[in-house]
């Protein structure tokens, strides 16, 4: 499940930081298959399948509203919000009253609190994801999730054990190593502290966390656009790295809006270091009307840092006086 809370969104937003851990997981770790014609678990896909597609129509709606608004139509954000919220109203209520009737039901509980988590509600969910552990303690999504909940509020350490312990569970999860890496980039020195390490080996080791994801789930745009991001971080610049990261997400781009976006990050790492046509050309293969005002931004800033560069390789002397 992955409704973000509504956020009229700008072009190329968030481009200095990967995003924030909101990866939620609802598979479990069960040894035996539940019996499809339990009617508990009937009910419960029941459940699950009224969920996603709520949750896949208030995607749509948010989705269309970002685009009416970048045309400068679009509802206010408080009434989509509302709207949105009224929406997903009867879901949680069927949540409550499954885990009232049957509170045994560990993968409801992972599956109500993933859901809590999207509407903003973590302390209930936090509420939901203990009780889930106390049931079954060796499933992977519950330490994923709970390590979620902890990255956001603390204690930090506790995060990265528990999403340690989740890939110890199932090591075979991109979202376990995604969450992960962003969390110990994103708390560089609670990173530092917990494993006694610099802060460039606090960079690696996200990265390193970043690699084993995108191994596991490597046609993941969002994912890898997290990994390029990444490097606007880092200092010293690893310019290099970056325009590698940044090629492999323009790879498995799945538009021309995504495309362009990637085209607009090239020209950022151009720019800054000082390869001016290039980053010229980058802007040029932008013509989506949503990247203009960004793109008019950044050809301001290579004409000035172009002129600012060779000001400094032509300094004018002081005492010269002007040729007659």
């Amino acid at each position: 499940m992955s409704i973000f809370w509504i956020v009229i969104s700008g072009a190329l937003a968030a481009t200095a930081q990967p995003a924030a851990v909101t990866n939620q997981v609802r598979q479990t770790n069960t040894v035996t298959a539940p019996d499809p014609n339990d009617p508990v678990e009937q009910e419960y896909q029941k459940l699950i399948e009224d969920d996603d597609e709520t949750q896949a129509e208030v995607d749509k709606w948010i989705k269309d509203n970002n685009e009416f608004a970048l045309k400068g139509a679009g509802a206010k954000p408080e009434d989509l919000n509302r709207r949105i919220k009224e929406k997903f109203a009867p879901i949680r209520k069927r949540y409550e009253d499954f885990v009232q009737r049957h509170p045994n039901h560990p993968r409801a509980r992972v599956a109500y609190a993933s859901f809590l988590g999207d509407m903003n509600d973590e302390e209930a969910a936090q509420v939901q994801l203990e009780k889930a552990l106390e049931l079954d303690p060796k499933n992977p999504a519950v330490y994923n999730n709970l390590a979620n909940i902890y990255g956001h509020d603390g204690p930090t350490k506790k995060a990265f054990e528990y999403y340690a312990k989740a890939i110890e569970l199932n090591p075979f999860e991109s979202v376990y190593y995604h969450n992960f890496g962003t969390t110990v980039y994103l708390f560089r020195k609670d990173a530092r502290e917990y494993y006694g390490i610099t802060e460039q080996q606090v960079f690696d080791k996200a990265l390193e966390l970043y690699a084993k994801a995108m191994k596991l789930d490597p046609t993941n745009f969002p994912l890898a656009s997290d990994v390029a991001q990444t490097y606007y971080g880092i200092k010293p610049t690893r310019t290099d790295d970056a325009l590698k990261a940044w090629t492999n997400a323009l790879a498995i781009a799945n538009d021309e809006v995504e495309r362009e976006g990637v085209y607009l990050h090239f020209a950022r790492h151009k720019l800054h270091a000082e390869r001016f046509d290039e980053a010229r050309a980058h802007l040029k293969a932008v013509t989506n009307e949503m990247y203009t005002d960004l793109k008019k931004r950044l050809a301001r800033n290579i004409e000035e840092q172009e002129k600012e560069a060779k000001q400094k390789k032509s300094p004018v002397p002081e005492n010269s006086a002007p040729k007659k």
